[in-house]
């Protein structure tokens, strides 16, 4: 298998009211799927499913340890996804409205996704003329 590099995207994501840094972090992993148009490379390579994508994702936010992992992996909707998180974002006062969620910080998460294709397994399609 030989992955290259085709898409880096990053996200912003935040819980202003429940310290939630699971619900910031998919903030952030959804804010940057939305930025991805991934029509180029399913006519280069001319993938079936774009399951056939490698997805790194990456995450930093407060309390790293504290998020859900799967439900930031089934964020990204397509592709085989691995996901590391950092210790990073943001952790600041905010307002205590109990209605809203318990505790009185905001959390801010950011998010990277890098897209993948094997070339070995996808080599670039050509036209008749030898043009992507």
């Amino acid at each position: 298998m030989e992955l290259r590099r085709y898409i880096v995207e990053l996200g912003m994501g935040a819980d202003l009211h429940g310290q939630d840094v699971t619900k910031a972090a998919q903030r952030a992993v959804k804010d940057a799927v939305s930025r991805c148009c991934l029509c180029g490379l399913m006519e280069i390579f001319g993938f079936n499913h774009p399951d056939q994508m490698y997805i790194r994702l990456k995450v930093a936010c407060p309390f790293p340890d504290k998020v859900d992992q799967e439900k930031l992996i089934s964020a990204v909707p397509f592709g085989k996804v691995t996901l590391e998180l950092a210790e990073g974002g943001l952790k600041t006062e905010g307002l205590n409205f109990p209605l809203l969620g318990d505790g009185d910080n905001i959390v801010v998460a950011l998010a990277s996704i890098t897209v993948l294709v094997d070339i070995q397994a996808h080599p670039v399609k050509l036209n008749k003329d030898g043009n992507i």
